[in-house]
C-alpha cells in the first residue's frame, strides 16, 4: 500500500435541510466542491448527507474525485463518513470498488480526514497491463 496525503479547499457548500425536528439533530443534504493539492491534486465533489446535533453529529458522504496520484490521471469514487462527540472525533472511507478509470482503473484503498482540510489515501494501483 502506498500513502498520499493532499490538502483540500472547499469551493463551495450547498447545504439544505430536509428534516428540523424540534427536539432532536437536524438532517441536512450538502453538496461540496473541492480543489486537492499535494499528492493528489485536482477536484472533487461530494454529496454528503448529515445528522447535526448540539452535542453530536454523523455525516455519510460518497465523493467522486478527479486527480492525479503518482503521475495518473483519472477518477474514483470514495464512500466515507464521520462521527463527532463533542471532542472526539473519527472518520472512515473506502474507494468503491471497480470505480477508478482513466490512469486510476484498478485503484483501491482506503481514505480518511487524518486531520481538518487533509485527506490520506492508502491505496494499491493494482496490476495494469
Amino acid at each position: 500500500m502506498n500513502t498520499a496525503e493532499a490538502e483540500f479547499d472547499i469551493d463551495s457548500w450547498d447545504e439544505v435541510a430536509y428534516d428540523e425536528p424540534a427536539d432532536g439533530p437536524k438532517l441536512t443534504r450538502i453538496v461540496i466542491r473541492k480543489t486537492y493539492r499535494g499528492a493528489l491534486a485536482g477536484t472533487g465533489v461530494a454529496e454528503v448527507l448529515t445528522a447535526q446535533g448540539a452535542d453530536g453529529a454523523g455525516y455519510v458522504a460518497s465523493e467522486r474525485l478527479d486527480v492525479t496520484v503518482d503521475g495518473r490521471a483519472g477518477t474514483f469514487v470514495i464512500q466515507h463518513g464521520g462521527l463527532s462527540d463533542g471532542e472526539d472525533q473519527s472518520t472512515f472511507g473506502t474507494v468503491v470498488p471497480h470505480s477508478g478509470t482513466g490512469g486510476l482503473a484498478g485503484l483501491t484503498g482506503h481514505a480518511t480526514e487524518s486531520r481538518p482540510g487533509v485527506l490520506t489515501l492508502s491505496y494499491d494501483l493494482g496490476h495494469r497491463s
